[in-house]
C-alpha cells in the first residue's frame, strides 16, 4: 500500500515549531549544576518527537541534525554527563537553527545548512567525535563491527489509534537505527461490516540488525508501552531475513491462549511506505495562507458558541410562529420583543466568535526571555525580565503585528536604558537592572508598557541630535515630554556607533508607524536615572471598532470613539486665523486646529458657518485636532471591512463598514488625515500648513 504523508506536513511543522518553544523555555530554566531532571526530559522529548517526525517525511537535513543533539541530551539525562552552560548556549543556537530548517522547509525552499553543519561539528567534539565523524555515520563502518539482530513483535490493542500513536512513525524510525525488515500480519482483520476505521487490527515483526543497544529500541515504544504487546529478542545476528511465508505456516500458533504477546497468526504481508527518500526532492503541498495559519480554541469557548446559536435557533423559531399568525397588537407587540431578543443574541453570538479570536498576549511575551538573555550576555550586563499580566487576552491578528514593535522597544531599553553593572553600582543602584512588560485591559483597550529601571533618556543629547539633523531649530522651546516626543521622528538615534542591536538612524519611527496601522497609539515617559516607560494603547480586535458616526454634506463617516477627546459647539469669539488657510480654537490653554472634513475630502453642500457646525476633538500621537462635521449621529460597533483588499489604499481612510441602511461608510484614519491635510506639528507653539498633496473625490 502506498501513503501520502504529504497531507500531514503542516501539522507536522505546527508542532515542531511548538516542540522548538518549548525547548526554548524550558532551556532557559536551566541552571548549570542544579537542574531539573523532569525539565531535561522535556527538552529531550520534544527533540525526539522532531526527529521522529522529520525522519518519517524525509526531511533528513532536520532528523540527522536532530540526531546529534538528541545523543547529548540523553547523555545528560542518564548522568552520564555534566550539564554546563556551554551547552545551554549550543542547544538554543540549536533551536534557533532547527527554526530555519523547519521555515525553508515549510516555504519548499532548499534549506542552508552551513550553521547547521558548523553546529553539529561542535556537538561532535563535545560528544569525543575527535575524527569529526559523527555518532550517526556508524554505517560506513564494516558489519562485524559490534551489530546485533533483534526480532521485535508489535501488536498494538485495537484503541492505539485514538490516542494519537501511529505505528508508521514508529517504523520510521526504527529504520534509522540500522538495516529494517517488516512483516506486517493482517489475519486481525474483521469481515467488513464489523470493520471500524478508528481501530487497529494489524500487527508485526520486525528483524532489526543495528549496533544500537536494546534501549534504544525500548524508546521508539515507550509512548505505546501501556498500548501495545511489545516483545523485543536478541537473534544473536543468526536471523537476517524476514520469515518467509511457507516459515511462519509452520510455526505452532495459539493466539487465543497466549496471556502476553499474542504470536501473529500466519499471514504475512510486506508494506511499502510512500516517504520522500534522502535522494529524491522533497514536494510538499505549498502552504496557503489559510492553512500556515491556525488558533487553538479552549472547549469552553466551544461550548458557549454553541449555547448561543442554540439560543438563536430559538429565537428564530419563535419569530417564524409569530409570522403565521394574524397581525393583531398582540402579535406587534410579540414580535418586538421577539425582534429585541434577537438584537440580544445577535449581540451575544458576536461577542463568542471574537472571544474565539482572543489569546493570552504570553504568546508574545515568551518569546523576550531568549531575546533578553541574548542581547544582555552580548551588551555584558545584567538583566532581570519580569512578566506581568500574561494571561491578558489579545486578538490573534493584533498580537502577531505587535510582536515586532515591541521587540524594538525591548531592544531599545537593554541598549539605551539600562546601563552597565559598573555603572550601576556607581549610581548607588542594585547592579542587575529589571526591565518589565506588563499587559492589562483599559476600558475597549490593551495597554502594554515596557518599562525599565535604567538611566531614562537624556534630554539634552535628544535635543541637540533632533538640532544636528535639522529636525527642529536650536530657539525652539520644547517640554521635556516634547524632547522625548523626538524619539519617534524619521531618521533620529541617539547611538554614537552603529552596531547591530541599535544606532542605525531607523526604527522608532517605524515602531509608531506600525503601532498606528493598528489604530493604536505609542508613548514614552521617563525621568533621569529612574527609568523609561513605553505606553501603547491598542484595540483589543481590529475586526470590530467602536465608533462615532458623523455627518459631513450627504456622506456619513465614522470617526473610531477611542481617538475622540470631546465633541463641542464652536465658541468664535475664541477662533484665531493661522496663515491663509488654517482656523484654531483656544480650548483650556490649548490651541486646536480645525480642520474641515469637507474641505479634505472634497465634499459639496456641507455647512461651513463655524457657528453653525460641531467640532469633534480627536488626539493623534499625543496632539490634538479638531474636525468639523456637520453633525453627530449614532455611536455604534461597526465591522471593519478592509478598502485596499476590496478596492485601493484611500488616504486619510482606515477601512470601511456597511451601516443598517446598506450603504457604505468611511471610517477615518486620525494619523492620515492629519498627514492629508498638509498640517505640521499640530499642538506646538508652530502650526504650519502645505499644500495638500493629494485629494480624494
Amino acid at each position: 500500500m502506498s501513503i501520502d504523508l504529504s497531507q500531514f506536513f503542516e501539522v507536522f511543522f505546527e508542532e515542531s515549531f511548538e516542540g522548538l518553544d518549548a525547548m526554548e523555555a524550558e532551556l532557559l530554566n536551566l541552571e548549570p549544576g542544579a537542574e531539573d531532571s523532569e525539565t531535561i526530559n522535556t527538552i529531550f522529548r520534544a527533540a525526539h518527537s522532531i526527529k521522529g517526525g522529520s525522519g518519517t517525511f524525509g526531511f533528513t537535513s532536520v532528523s540527522d541534525f536532530t540526531h546529534v543533539l538528541e545523543t547529548l541530551l540523553d547523555q545528560i539525562r542518564d548522568g552520564q554527563r555534566q550539564l554546563i552552560a556551554e551547552h545551554v548556549n549550543l542547544l538554543l543556537k540549536s533551536v534557533d537553527c532547527l527554526r530555519a530548517l523547519l521555515g525553508a522547509l515549510q516555504a519548499e525552499q532548499a534549506p542552508d545548512l552551513s550553521e547547521a553543519n558548523e553546529l553539529r561539528l561542535k556537538f561532535e567534539v563535545i560528544l569525543g567525535m575527535s575524527d569529526g565523524v559523527a555518532e550517526e555515520s556508524v554505517e560506513s563502518l564494516p558489519e562485524s563491527s559490534g551489530e546485533s539482530t533483534y526480532q521485535i513483535d508489535f501488536k498494538p490493542l485495537p484503541h492505539l489509534f485514538k490516542t494519537g500513536n501511529e505505528p508508521l512513525y514508529m517504523i520510521s524510525e526504527l529504520a534509522e537505527l540500522g538495516e529494517l525488515e517488516t512483516t506486517a500480519f493482517y489475519d486481525g482483520i474483521p469481515s467488513i461490516e464489523n470493520l471500524s476505521p478508528d481501530e487497529c487490527f494489524l500487527s508485526w515483526r520486525f528483524f532489526l540488525t543495528t549496533i544500537k543497544s536494546e534501549s534504544a529500541i525500548k524508546e521508539i515504544f515507550e509512548w505505546v508501552e501501556d498500548d501495545a504487546h511489545i516483545e523485543i529478542t536478541m537473534c544473536g545476528g543468526l536471523f537476517g531475513k524476514v520469515a518467509s511465508n511457507a516459515d511462519v505456516e509452520t510455526e505452532n500458533v495459539n493466539t487465543e491462549s497466549n496471556s502476553g504477546l499474542e504470536t501473529p497468526s500466519p499471514k504475512p504481508v510486506k508494506a511499502e511506505i510512500s516517504v520522500n527518500s534522502p535522494g529524491k526532492k522533497a514536494e510538499p503541498k505549498k502552504p496557503s495562507e489559510q492553512s500556515s495559519t491556525s488558533i487553538r480554541v479552549g472547549i469552553d469557548k466551544v461550548d458557549s458558541l454553541i449555547n448561543m446559536v442554540g439560543e438563536l435557533v430559538i429565537t428564530q423559531a419563535m419569530l417564524s410562529q409569530i409570522g403565521e399568525q394574524d397581525i393583531t397588537e398582540t402579535t406587534i407587540t410579540s414580535l418586538q420583543e421577539g425582534l429585541a431578543q434577537l438584537a440580544h443574541n445577535t449581540r451575544d453570538l458576536q461577542e463568542n466568535v471574537m472571544r474565539i479570536r482572543m489569546l493570552p498576549i504570553s504568546f508574545v511575551f515568551s518569546r523576550f526571555p531568549r531575546l533578553v538573555r541574548d542581547i544582555s550576555q552580548k551588551l555584558n550586563k545584567q538583566v532581570e525580565l519580569k512578566l506581568l499580566g500574561e494571561q491578558t487576552e489579545l486578538d490573534k491578528t493584533v498580537m502577531e503585528k505587535i510582536s515586532d514593535p515591541m521587540v524594538h522597544l525591548v531592544r531599545n531599553s537593554l541598549d539605551h536604558g539600562l546601563e552597565t553593572p559598573e555603572q550601576r553600582v556607581a549610581a548607588g543602584k542594585d547592579p542587575v537592572g529589571t526591565v518589565t512588560l506588563n499587559a492589562f485591559h483599559q476600558g475597549g483597550n490593551i495597554v502594554i508598557e515596557i518599562m525599565d529601571d535604567g538611566q531614562g533618556l537624556n534630554t539634552e543629547k535628544i535635543k541637540e541630535k533632533a538640532i544636528a539633523n535639522g529636525l527642529v531649530q536650536e530657539s525652539d522651546e520644547l517640554s521635556a515630554d516634547e524632547i522625548n516626543e523626538l524619539i519617534f521622528m524619521p531618521g533620529f538615534s541617539t547611538a554614537d556607533a552603529v552596531s547591530d542591536i541599535s544606532g542605525r538612524g531607523v526604527g522608532m519611527d517605524v515602531v509608531r508607524r506600525n503601532i498606528q496601522a493598528l489604530n493604536g497609539s505609542v508613548e514614552v515617559s521617563s525621568a533621569p536615572g529612574v527609568g523609561s516607560t513605553f505606553t501603547i494603547r491598542l484595540p483589543l480586535t481590529l475586526a470590530i471598532l467602536d465608533g462615532q458616526l458623523v455627518k459631513v454634506a450627504q456622506h456619513t463617516y465614522i470617526i473610531p470613539l477611542i481617538s475622540i477627546v470631546e465633541s463641542l459647539q464652536i465658541d468664535i469669539s475664541k477662533v484665531s486665523r493661522v496663515g491663509k488657510d488654517l482656523d484654531v480654537l483656544r480650548l483650556r490653554d490649548e490651541y486646536i486646529p480645525i480642520l474641515r472634513l469637507y474641505d479634505i475630502f472634497s465634499h459639496q453642500g456641507a455647512i461651513e458657518e463655524l457657528d453653525k457646525t460641531l467640532l469633534v476633538v480627536v488626539e493623534s500621537d499625543n496632539h490634538k485636532v479638531g474636525l468639523l462635521v456637520d453633525d453627530l449621529l449614532a455611536q455604534q460597533q461597526v465591522v471593519i471591512k478592509s478598502l485596499e483588499a476590496n478596492y485601493q489604499k484611500v488616504d486619510g481612510v482606515s477601512g470601511a463598514t456597511i451601516l443598517g441602511d446598506g450603504r457604505v461608510s468611511l471610517i477615518i484614519d486620525i494619523s492620515g488625515l492629519i498627514k492629508l491635510s498638509g498640517l505640521k506639528r499640530p499642538g506646538s507653539q508652530e502650526l504650519l500648513v502645505e499644500a495638500k498633496a493629494v485629494e480624494v473625490a
